[in-house]
């Protein structure tokens, strides 16, 4: 019987989210990149997401990154560049990676490892056009470290999709600030997403009367047609991203999420106690609306 591919791709997206998006709160890898001289570790996120992209400078990385503040990711790329190298950056994030997994996750090391040859050749298989931040990200040096080899083809093929997912958007009409006011309402986040991404209350108002003017907001309030629209984003989504998965194959799928999905709250808890319940919202199940 021939595997349900969108469903295979729902969950193995929400699993890579999960064994991705952890390492960009962690307090050691923080640790670490404050260590290079960068003070207090500022714009981390931005800088070790996007380290093989930072030589292009803050306007490309702020183009892939789509729906976070140009200032801030401005400020995080001009502070990194005073400091230290994308190459250092990329280095003790992985580093930080490495030990991470073995120490929060460590029944899943050997599993993922041997994953990793066949992730690599899911991402190499897949075409780059128009997805910078996966490009750059297959581009750069690989590493020796099975584990944290096998995780950096992972967020490749999740870049992979956060770039489709960010060129549904705008095929859409859905600017920066519409797509963290249409996340917000899709997770019932209670208005905190776009904010969190730099939006003030200008940026809000401006990004909601364009909302209003097209039935997908009333009163500052997502409507059903909004809600419908940010539903139909993320199918479409998923069916493009199908490729990634039966490029990895439906064997190879499955122990994938035999393997992360049991963890993943696990990693997820990593966030909660390092930064807070709401980071990483791709990573989160939607909350109730009661």
């Amino acid at each position: 019987m021939e595997p349900d591919w969108i469903e295979l791709t729902r969950r193995a997206a929400f699993a890579s989210h999960r064994l991705v998006g952890w390492i960009y709160w962690d307090p050691d890898a923080i640790d670490a990149y404050s260590k290079l001289g960068v003070p207090n570790g500022l714009g981390y996120y931005v800088t070790s997401r996007a380290a093989p992209l930072l030589p292009a400078g803050h306007q490309a990385v702020s183009a892939a990154f789509f729906s976070i503040h140009p200032a801030f990711i401005q400020m995080a790329v001009e502070l990194a560049g005073q400091h230290t190298s994308w190459e250092a950056i990329y280095r003790v994030r992985n580093e930080a990676v490495g030990v991470g997994l073995r120490r929060y996750a460590p029944d899943i090391c050997d599993g993922l490892a041997a994953l990793g040859p066949t992730l690599w050749s899911a991402a190499d298989a897949l075409p780059d056009s128009g997805r910078v931040l996966f490009a750059v990200h297959r581009q750069a040096p690989r590493v020796e470290d099975p584990v944290v080899s096998a995780w950096l083809a992972v967020n490749c093929l999740r870049e992979w999709r956060g770039d489709t997912h960010f060129a549904v958007l705008l095929a859409n009409g859905i600017d920066r600030v519409q797509a963290g006011i249409l996340h917000d309402a899709h997770l019932n986040y209670g208005g905190w997403i776009a904010q969190s991404r730099g939006a003030d209350e200008a940026a809000l108002k401006t990004a909601f009367a364009d909302l209003e003017a097209r039935g997908l907001a009333h009163d500052g309030v997502v409507t059903a047609a909004g809600l419908a629209l940010r539903d139909e984003i993320e199918a479409r989504t998923n069916e493009i991203c199908v490729v990634q998965w039966r490029n990895v194959g439906a064997e190879s799928t499955m122990r994938f999420l035999n393997l992360v999905e049991p963890v993943g709250e696990r990693l997820l808890s990593r966030i909660d106690e390092t930064a807070g319940p709401n980071w990483m919202p791709a990573a989160r199940e939607r909350r109730s609306s009661t």
